[in-house]
């Protein structure tokens, strides 16, 4: 893309140390899209960037309930996969990945503050009705198309398109600025389901 996207806003979703090779809840390859993510972020005049930021007590943490990592347990909202560690306020993990471009950002969001509510989405936490504020700041700035990239596919980036598309937005999700958990066929079916919720999929990007 040669010129600047109206109306519209770059997502970059939680590249984070924890997400990147070494971290707590480490997303193979995740560190090889910062740079890509760096050099797509021209296209735009209005770029968020989210951030997990649990505290330490948070219950979507395994070691909390002295269970077994990746099991999956009912809370007040539904289902909830208890995950290792990770993304707590205040240390290494959670900062944003050190080579992101971030001089450009809009607004960083920081999600997942509830110790009882875990937050994938970057407008609802997983409640489905605790709202970050995001729908409201994109309204003001009449933003209608939405670009989301970041970690990862099937989780964050996956609730996040899901979500802008119940809001009412155009989303586009750049597949090839963002890698996925991939737990238990996880990718496979938030591919299909965005595609069958009208998300489009951009696939061909090169820088």
């Amino acid at each position: 893309m040669k010129n600047k996207i109206n109306n519209a806003s770059l997502l970059i979703i939680d590249v984070q140390n924890d997400f990147c090779p070494g971290g707590a809840l480490e997303v193979t390859n995740g560190d090889q899209i910062v740079e890509p993510i760096n050099n797509f972020q021209s296209d735009f005049d209005n770029i968020v960037i989210t951030q997990d930021w649990h505290p330490k007590d948070h219950k979507c943490f395994a070691s909390n309930h002295k269970l077994k990592e990746y099991s999956m347990i009912e809370f007040p909202y539904g289902n909830q996969i208890l995950w290792p560690k990770h993304c707590i306020q205040n240390t290494i993990g959670a900062a944003i990945h050190d080579k992101l471009d971030t001089t450009r950002s809009s607004l960083i969001l920081r999600k997942g503050l509830n110790k009882n509510i875990d937050s994938y989405s970057a407008f609802f936490e997983n409640d489905r009705e605790t709202s970050t504020g995001l729908d409201g700041y994109f309204k003001s700035k009449n933003i209608q198309n939405l670009y989301i990239c970041g970690l990862a596919f099937d989780f964050c980036v996956f609730y996040t398109a899901m979500d802008g598309i119940e809001l009412g937005y155009e989303v586009f999700v750049i597949e090839p600025l963002t890698k996925a958990i991939n737990l238990n066929s996880s990718k496979t079916q938030a591919k299909k389901a965005m595609l069958e919720n009208n998300v489009k999929l951009i696939t061909n990007y090169v820088n």
